[in-house]
C-alpha cells in the first residue's frame, strides 16, 4: 500500500501544486488516504493546555482551509490536526497562480490570500465529524473585513464546541495589514476582546483552548511583549511560526521571487531561533514548534528548542501523508537514544 501512495505523491508533484492539493484532499475523502496501524509509541504521546494527544506531531493550517478531511489525517497518524484558515465570509483569495514549489529547496511560497468556503461550512463539518481525535480551528479575517478583530470573535463564537482548540492566525503575510494586529497595542485590544467574549461562552461551563501564531519575521524585542500579552489575556500557547517573507540567498528554485509567505526546510533554522527565544521568555507557556519539519530529527529539534510539540504541512508536499509515520518512527528512536522516557521530559533542553 506505501508503494502506492508513494506513486500518488510522484505523480501530484508532476502537476499544478493547487491542482494536486485539490485532488490530495478529494482522494482522501474517499478514504484514499494512508491509514497508521498504531497505536503510538508512548514517549510521543502528551497532554497540552488541556488537550490529551496520542503524539505530538499535528498537521499545521493550511493543508485542510475547509474542514474536508480531518478524521482522514488523524487515520493518517496525525496526533491533532488543524483545520483553516477559515474567514467569517467565504472568499476566493488572490488570483491564481498563487502557490509554487521550490523543489530544489524542498520549500514552497504561497500568496493564497485565505480562500476558503467561509465559517457556515466549515461549521457544518466540524458537527458532521465522529469527534474521535483533536482538531483545532485557525481563525482569520476576511480582507474587507472593517472590524477584522470582530472576525476573529465571530470564528470563535460559531465554532465554540465544534472543535477542540482554536488558533487565532495574525500572522498571515498575504492578507494586506493582517501582521500589524501583532503590534503591542493592536493585539492587547484583539486579545481583549477575544477573552471577553470567551469568558461569556464558557460561563461555567466547558473551556478550550486558544493559541495565538505568530511569524517567523518579528524582532526580537517583539517576543517578550507577545508573550506577557498571551499570558495576561490567557491565551494557552503560541505556535512558533507562520511562513516568512524574508528570502534566503541560497534559494536556487526559479520560482524563487515570487511574493508570498515561503515554507518549507528554510524556514527551519529561523523560526526554531523564534521558537527558543519563546521558550526562554516564558517556559511555562505552552509552544508549538512549526516551519521547516520533514523528519525525525527536525521535530526533536523543535522540542528541545521548546516545543511542547511540532505540526508540518509543507513536506508532505513533497512526500506524501505517510510521512507523518516515519517522523514519528524516528522521533521515538531519538528519545530513547537520548534517555528521555517522555517529549516532555526533552523540551527545551538544549
Amino acid at each position: 500500500m506505501s508503494l502506492i501512495h508513494d506513486a500518488a505523491a510522484l505523480a501530484l508533484r508532476k502537476i499544478d501544486p493547487e491542482t494536486a492539493h485539490g485532488l490530495t484532499v478529494r482522494a482522501l475523502k474517499t478514504g484514499l488516504g494512508p491509514r497508521d496501524p498504531g497505536p503510538d509509541d508512548p514517549t510521543l504521546a502528551l497532554s497540552m493546555a488541556g488537550l490529551h494527544l496520542p503524539n505530538c506531531v499535528g498537521l499545521a493550517a493550511g493543508f485542510d482551509k475547509n474542514a474536508e478531511t480531518p478524521d482522514a489525517m488523524l487515520a493518517a497518524g496525525f496526533g491533532f490536526v488543524e483545520c483553516g484558515t477559515v474567514t467569517p465570509l467565504p472568499q476566493a483569495g488572490n488570483p491564481r497562480p498563487r502557490l509554487f514549489r521550490l523543489t530544489a529547496d524542498r520549500a514552497v511560497i504561497n500568496r493564497m490570500g485565505f480562500n476558503n468556503q467561509g465559517l457556515e461550512a466549515f461549521a457544518a463539518r466540524l458537527y458532521r465529524r465522529r469527534r474521535v481525535g483533536v482538531v483545532g480551528a485557525n481563525l482569520g479575517a476576511n480582507k474587507d473585513s472593517a472590524d477584522r478583530i470582530g472576525d476573529y470573535v465571530t470564528g470563535l463564537k460559531r465554532l465554540w464546541g465544534a472543535c477542540d482548540y482554536f488558533t487565532v492566525n495574525v500572522s498571515s503575510p498575504n492578507t494586506p495589514g493582517l501582521r500589524d494586529l501583532q503590534g503591542k497595542a493592536a493585539l492587547v485590544e484583539l486579545a481583549g476582546r477575544l477573552a471577553e467574549a470567551r469568558a461569556a461562552l464558557r460561563d461555567g461551563g466547558t473551556d478550550f483552548p486558544l493559541f495565538l501564531k505568530v511569524a517567523p519575521d518579528l524582532a526580537e524585542a517583539d517576543v517578550p511583549d507577545i508573550a506577557e500579552t498571551a499570558r495576561t489575556y490567557d491565551f494557552n500557547g503560541i505556535i512558533v511560526s507562520n511562513t516568512t517573507i524574508a528570502r534566503p540567498a541560497t534559494l536556487a528554485s526559479p520560482d524563487k521571487g515570487e511574493s508570498g509567505g515561503l515554507s518549507g526546510a528554510p524556514l527551519m533554522t529561523p523560526s526554531t531561533h523564534m521558537l527558543r527565544l519563546f521558550h526562554q521568555v516564558d517556559r511555562d507557556l505552552a509552544l508549538v514548534g512549526v516551519g521547516g519539519i520533514a523528519s525525525g530529527a527536525d521535530a526533536y529539534a523543535k522540542i528541545r528548542a521548546g516545543a511542547c510539540a511540532v505540526q508540518l504541512y509543507t513536506a508532505l508536499v513533497f512526500e506524501g501523508p505517510a510521512l507523518v509515520q516515519a517522523i514519528k518512527r524516528d522521533l521515538a528512536l531519538l528519545l530513547r537514544a537520548d534517555g528521555f522516557a517522555s517529549v516532555g521530559e526533552a523540551r527545551g533542553t538544549d
